[in-house]
């Protein structure tokens, strides 16, 4: 398992990019080793900070073999970094890691902590029809992480998982959760340190406050 490529992006205005009307979805391939700090990767960018700016959503990982799978139902060639993703791997089961999940990348730490979430900027960006609904059925994510110990990666550098909970919630498990699985939300709630984010999706979820745990 290693990475492919190291993605950042530049937030830039588009028409199309939703009520804000800018973006930092075009992420293109990093040359040599890229930092990473508390809240992402040096030298990318967030325009929707407030759906895209919390710690949890630091980095964001999608795997080659997801795009290989999506190429022949598009029709088209697919770049590394072309979903948004800071983190193109190859040969890692993005979709079946576990929520609390850590990897060594480089000298970094990340902790997996939450799917990717489809919204109108991907759909537009790719301009896909009914492109929301495809990738939410086609259950292929992708991760985000937080970041646990600053350091740096580059592309190349391999892929240690350091930490894996047993009896855990898979990424595309939580991604089900997320869209009303009941039973899979309350096994994410039971997931230690797992993201504050869950809480506000369970309480839409589960329809109270009282199906939130506190960890």
């Amino acid at each position: 398992m290693h990475i492919l490529s190291v993605n950042v992006g530049r937030a830039v205005d588009a028409e199309w990019a939703g009520e804000l009307r800018r973006t930092a979805i075009d992420k293109r391939k990093a040359e040599g080793r890229v930092a990473v700090r508390d809240n992402g990767l040096e030298g990318d960018e967030r325009a929707d900070v407030a759906h895209h700016g919390h710690p949890d959503q630091a980095v964001y990982a999608y795997a080659r073999e997801d795009y290989d799978w999506w190429e022949p139902r598009m029709g088209r060639d697919l770049r590394d970094g072309q979903f948004g993703e800071n983190l193109t791997t190859s040969g890692a089961d993005v979709n079946g890691a576990v929520l609390g999940e850590r990897w060594r990348v480089g000298t970094a730490v990340l902790q997996v902590t939450y799917p990717r979430i489809p919204c109108v900027v991907f759909r537009n960006w790719l301009d896909e029809r009914g492109w929301v609904k495809r990738f939410t059925e086609s259950g292929r994510p992708g991760a985000y992480f937080r970041v646990v110990e600053r350091g740096e990666l580059g592309a190349g550098d391999e892929i240690e998982v350091l930490d894996r909970p047993s009896d855990g919630v898979t990424i595309a498990e939580a991604f089900r959760a997320y869209h009303g699985d009941r039973d899979l939300m309350r096994r994410v709630l039971a997931v230690p340190g797992r993201s504050v984010k869950w809480d506000t999706v369970a309480e839409r979820v589960l329809g109270s406050r009282s199906g939130v745990a506190v960890s």
